[in-house]
């Protein structure tokens, strides 16, 4: 019932601690005309729901001088395909113009995953992201003011080298400040041919451990009170898998449901 549609690979980004340009190459992508016709072949079976994945598909288009913008609101039009999810966008290339297109589709879901790594302008800047936290906070804003119940995903990173205490409390400060939804949290490993790896004021494993579970607690909290602020609204949910007398599967803004109910 629910699909993966791979709309883009590499990146042109060169973040600090990052290898995929140099696993994965610069970004590439096919063009909207050839994307839709992959879309259809997914659309002509009986999935209902397509996650359109990538590794930067905010970068989508490119090489054709098209947009991700373009590719969404054609895939809109797309029969056959209830619902529409996309994986992980960068919080730069979320546009206010891509935001409001989703959440104004019937088709494209409530639910949004956009990487943070930090919520310190000071690791932001020495990890080569491409925004600041004023920004992010703005797209967070931006989407909850059209769509009060939307879920919303974050990637942290914690003990990048150089996070002291006192950079690490702020992202802790910032994320609580934040409408968010969930957490995925991620410690820092150090690899070869990275510019991080150089670097010195190294984290210990200890500490990384420490402030992992502090985030991964922060995540539980905040799912909780998404959760909570849900209670007593109707979903609609794609059901997709069965255990027993329990049939399962996600609400549009990405809450797992169990119904009783066989196959």
């Amino acid at each position: 019932t629910r699909s993966f549609l791979k709309i883009q690979d590499g990146c042109n980004y060169n973040c600090s601690f990052c290898t995929i340009p140099l696993a994965r190459g610069h970004s590439r992508s096919d063009n909207i005309l050839n994307t839709l016709k992959e879309a259809e072949k997914i659309a002509s079976t009986e999935t209902r729901e397509i996650v359109l994945t990538g590794v930067n598909i905010g970068d989508f288009g490119l090489e054709h001088g098209e947009s991700f913008l373009e590719l969404i609101q054609a895939l809109d039009e797309i029969q056959n395909i209830d619902r529409y999810r996309i994986s992980s966008i960068e919080p730069n290339l979320l546009s206010d113009d891509i935001i409001n297109f989703t959440l104004r589709s019937n088709k494209f879901l409530p639910h949004f995953h956009i990487p943070l790594q930090s919520g310190s302008n000071k690791i932001l800047k020495s990890m080569r992201r491409r925004y600041r936290i004023e920004l992010y906070a703005k797209r967070i804003s931006k989407i909850k003011m059209l769509y009060p119940n939307a879920c919303i995903g974050v990637d942290v990173i914690v003990g990048f080298p150089g996070e002291t205490e006192v950079e690490f409390n702020k992202t802790v400060d910032f994320l609580q400040k934040l409408d968010i939804s969930y957490l995925h949290v991620f410690s820092y490993s150090k690899r070869s041919n990275t510019h991080s790896s150089s670097m010195s004021n190294i984290v210990s494993k200890f500490e990384i451990s420490k402030r992992s579970k502090i985030l991964h607690q922060l995540s539980l909290d905040k799912s909780k009170l998404f959760y909570e602020n849900n209670l007593g609204s109707i979903k609609k949910v794609l059901i997709e898998s069965c255990d027993g007398n329990l049939i399962s599967g996600y609400s549009e803004n990405y809450i797992p449901i169990k119904i009783e109910g066989s196959e």
